[in-house]
Formats: structure tokens, sequence, C-alpha cells
């Protein structure tokens, strides 16, 4: 009988016993579940700028045509903040539509339509990839 009532208040200590502590919220992975969304939509980390008319999204390995609409034009005061000059490029994180431009249009072969933004970031001072002409 000992027994049992011994085995019994082990098993009310230990359910008793919850380890219920709160983990804060991680913002960055609240964003990395936009990544995974399977809504048909890509996430693209590249260098953007916006100037005059057009606005371009440079990857490492691709230059998309953004289409210009209210998304972009978000994106692009976002920008702002970051540019010392008109045609400085800032890096960016955005999710995108990436479709073929039309045969008749110029431009590069793919364009992207900004569906969300995800992250823009202060580009890098000491990055000398700018070549800048005197007059």
């Amino acid at each position: 009988m000992k027994k049992i009532s011994l085995i019994i208040i082990l098993a009310l200590v230990m359910f008793a016993c919850k380890n219920d502590t709160k983990q804060p919220v991680d913002l960055e992975e609240n964003r990395a579940k936009s990544y995974d969304q399977n809504d048909g939509f890509i996430t693209v980390k590249g260098d953007f700028v916006y100037y005059a008319d057009a606005a371009v999204l440079q990857t490492p390995k691709e230059i998309f045509g953004v289409v210009i609409d209210e998304n972009m034009h978000i994106l692009a005061e976002q920008v702002k903040a970051f540019k010392t000059e008109d045609t400085d490029m800032v890096p960016v994180t955005v999710r995108v539509r990436k479709f073929e431009k039309d045969k008749d249009e110029e431009g590069w072969q793919f364009k992207v339509e900004i569906k969300e933004i995800l992250k823009v970031e202060a580009p890098d001072p000491n990055k000398e990839d700018v070549i800048k002409l005197a007059n």
C-alpha cells in the first residue's frame, strides 16, 4: 500500500511541475515564415534602385525590372533614408511575383512585382563596386 501511495505522489509531483516558461517573440523567425509560404511568390534579396521612371532589383545572379506600382513606391520611400545619391542601390529583401516580360517590351527578360517588403538594410559603406566619374 505504501508503494502505491508513493508512486501516486511521485506521479502527481511530476505532472504538477510543468516547466511553462514564456519564450520571447522572435521577429526574424516570424519574418522567416513569410519565406516559406506556398502562395506562388518568391523571396528575393538584392539591391534596389528607383530612378526617374525605372526601377531595378539586382541579385548576385540576375537583374529584374520592377513593376512600378504602389508597393514599389512604398519601397522607394523606405529606401530614400539610406541613399546619399539618387542612383545608390540599397539592399532589400522582398517577396515578389516573377514573370517574363512581353516580347515587344524593352528591358530585362524577367520582371518582378513587389508583393511584400520584408527588410530594407543600410548599404555597406566599405563596398567599392561603384565607379564615379569626375569632371
